[in-house]
């Protein structure tokens, strides 16, 4: 649970509970010291009421009037002098907390908190063996609790002030810290996209700024390393090129004048063979299989190489390969969207997206078992996307590029491109993104 909250909350928390628990440590101390301090505070009034209760008693045994002594007594005390005379049929003697006053400012909770001590004292005043009251010692504590309920709320307010200069620092301090990690924890992510171009901010204590450092340049090491990868896919890619460029040759300079003199031969033989006979089947047989090796042949230099897209453009080369894909499949309702301003692209881009359509149009034929696809290719902007779609059965679980679609992929980003396969709505997208502009000068 610790270990998900955030930095500034884990800083937080324990100043918080350390300056709350100094307010509660403050605040039983004063529970406990002040009864004592209040009982240590009033005890020489106490003495006090003890020798004024044996002096009185002394002058009225030696007085030759007692009741006129004591009634001059009483009169010369202070009506709010702590001191005072109680006579006996005044009842009983009062309490402390009987006698506070102006206590208005001092919360009723507060005083609960606190133990009154006892500083109760009554001294017996006697005439002639006679117990007529008492010189009786009510201290009026109000200003002593004041005083501690104003020593109470300066410690408070210190706690709350040292809480939030405290709190401030920490937070900028936690700022200055988490901001650099969250700029490198951003900066790492980008990276792990291959985004190489935007720098990390360096900030921060050194420990961070050394980080930081290091993470731009691996992505400086990174960014190298993937131009060089993309420079040795699209020469791969230009040597893979000029295999098939020579292997189409190769077949259709040699094989192709090869079938088609077995195919005039077999023409001939049968032109001169009787009308029946077995030597007759069998050249039609022959014939046969001629014809079928040549169209053959054809599909084979198409697939190598598409020698018409230099002739008749990217455009019309894909709506060709369109059109033989109906025919081949006539079962499979297809529809696309071709962007005329295609034709403008030639080179390896050309090549690359005419064996893209290719290549997932033979997905969707041997694998996908679909009844409708579609194909969607333009120029948007400076990028080029292709989507072939289809609503198949999709593809097999953690099997996402087959040999074909992994061929492409390498070419595709070859030219810093993109090739995604994904599943929605029931139907399966292939999707590729070229940079048009970039890839339009790339040599072939």
């Amino acid at each position: 649970m610790w270990q998900r909250l955030s930095f500034r909350t884990q800083l937080f928390l324990p100043l918080g509970a350390g300056f709350l628990a100094a307010l509660v440590l403050g605040g039983i101390l004063l529970q406990v010291f002040a009864t004592g301090q209040l009982a240590d505070e009033n005890e020489p009034a106490r003495r006090s009421t003890r020798t004024i209760a044996t002096a009185l008693n002394n002058a009225l045994r030696a007085s030759d009037d007692p009741q006129k002594t004591l009634q001059a007594f009483v009169q010369s005390l202070d009506i709010s002098s702590d001191i005072q005379f109680r006579a006996v049929e005044a009842g009983p003697i009062p309490i402390v907390k009987d006698g506070l006053r102006n206590l208005q400012a001092v919360p009723q909770w507060f005083l609960n908190l606190l133990t009154m001590p006892d500083l109760d004292a009554a001294s017996p005043v006697v005439i002639d063996g006679r117990h007529v009251g008492d010189i009786v010692f009510v201290p009026d504590l109000s200003a002593d609790l004041f005083e501690k309920w104003v020593g109470f709320l300066a410690l408070t307010s210190l706690i709350v002030v040292l809480m939030v200069l405290t709190g401030t620092i920490a937070y900028l301090f936690a700022g200055s810290v988490v901001r650099p990690l969250q700029h490198l924890g951003e900066g790492l992510t980008r990276i792990r996209r291959g985004d190489y171009a935007t720098p990390i901010p360096v900030g921060g204590p050194p420990e961070i700024r050394r980080s930081c450092e290091a993470a731009n340049a691996l992505s400086e090491t990174l960014a190298q390393l993937s131009q060089d990868n993309r420079d040795l896919l699209h020469r791969l890619v230009s040597l893979q090129d000029d295999e098939r460029r020579d292997l189409a040759r190769e077949l259709h300079d040699e094989l192709g004048p090869l079938l088609f003199s077995i195919r005039a031969g077999t023409i001939s033989l049968i032109e001169a063979s009787p009308p029946a006979g077995n030597l007759g089947n069998s050249a039609e047989e022959v014939l046969q299989s001629v014809e079928a090796l040549q169209q053959t042949n054809r599909r084979i230099l198409d697939r190598l190489r598409p020698l018409y897209i230099e002739e008749l453009g990217l455009e019309t080369s894909v709506q060709t390969l369109l059109r033989n894909f109906r025919k081949q499949a006539p079962h499979i309702g297809l529809t696309a969207a071709i962007d005329p301003s295609l034709n403008a692209i030639d080179g390896t881009l050309a090549q690359t997206v005419y064996r893209v359509i290719q290549e997932a149009l033979t997905n969707v034929l041997r694998h996908a078992g679909a009844s409708n696809a579609d194909v969607q290719a333009a120029i948007l902007g400076e990028a080029l996307v292709i989507e072939v779609s289809d609503d198949g059965g999709g593809f097999p679980e953690g099997n996402l590029f087959g040999r074909g679609l992994t061929g492409m992929h390498e070419r595709v980003r070859a030219l810093s491109g993109s090739l995604s396969l994904l599943r929605a709505d029931d139907r399966t997208y292939v999707r590729c993104h070229l940079p048009a502009e970039k890839a339009r000068d790339a040599p072939v």
